[in-house]
């Protein structure tokens, strides 16, 4: 492959991370060892940016799939495909990163079927190998190639796991929104909001998340957080910010968006 098309898969610029403990150490470590690494965590969390962080810092190129149940096994690994010159084979993201040495991401692998994950396995133990049944090839990664997965175990039911065949193929790091301090920073520094407003934001989302299984699903993520602070920042009445990142997206039901209004006016009001 050209090396045009492995540079667009590069991170060019540094992706804003703030370290909340030794998950950078631990997955250098990890990618060093070239171990296949399995991120678990809320939603919104910071996993995603944690992987674009970390390619840039390794430079390596980074593909990312966002899986879902109608995902298929041909959608991760090629198929044939009719041209103006007949059929021609199209890899697909896992087999590009396989051959170029690349950091696959597959963001919340349990919405794809059982029967789709199945086809990283070779890929994740000794054998480090892709066989493409259909084209009657098996591919042996690149040296520099590592598979990366996440997903939300708050989400998962009996429907909706991975199988043990396939955790115990990987590394796990635990994610969860940071403590106050380092959120009400990430939020300043992601939106341009000032430290107070960042500060209330936080307080807001830490009386949300104490609601989670109390009518609440999920708690409020920090990608929500910076939401908020991108719409304050632009001018926009904090309450009407609030309601519109912070309470509408998480609840239909109106006592709880009442609880949650509530909680902004405090802050806010």
């Amino acid at each position: 492959m050209s090396d045009a098309k492995i540079e667009q898969y590069k991170i060019r610029q540094e992706p804003y991370y703030e370290a909340v403990a030794n998950e950078v150490e631990l997955y250098e470590a990890a990618y060093n060892a070239r171990m296949p690494v399995m991120l678990k965590g809320p939603t919104g969390c910071g996993k995603s940016r944690f992987v674009e962080y970390m390619a840039w810092k390794l430079g390596r190129p980074l593909i990312t799939v966002a899986c879902n149940e109608d995902m298929t096994a041909s959608d991760l690994v090629g198929r044939f495909l009719l041209d103006k010159e007949g059929t021609v084979w199209q890899d697909g993201p896992l087999t590009t990163a396989a051959r170029i040495g690349a950091i696959c991401y597959l963001d919340e692998v349990v919405e794809a079927r059982q029967d789709t994950t199945v086809v990283i396995h070779p890929l994740t133990d000794h054998r480090r190998t892709l066989p493409l049944d259909k084209k009657g090839e098996v591919i042996e990664a690149h040296e520099d190639f590592q598979l990366v997965i996440s997903y939300n175990p708050g989400y998962q039911s009996l429907m909706k796991d991975l199988k043990q065949s396939t955790k115990q193929r990987f590394g796990a790091m635990d994610f969860d929104y940071p403590e106050a301090a380092t959120e009400a920073n990430i939020v300043a520094r992601e939106t341009g909001v000032d430290k107070a407003v960042a500060e209330k934001l936080v307080q807001i989302a830490h009386r949300a998340r104490n609601l989670k299984g109390h009518g609440l699903d999920e708690g409020i993520s920090t990608r929500l957080l910076v939401y908020a602070g991108q719409l304050i920042n632009k001018g926009v009445d904090p309450l009407a910010a609030c309601s519109m990142t912070l309470v509408r997206p998480l609840t239909d039901d109106p006592d709880m968006r009442d609880t949650l209004d509530a909680a902004v006016g405090t802050y806010f009001g």
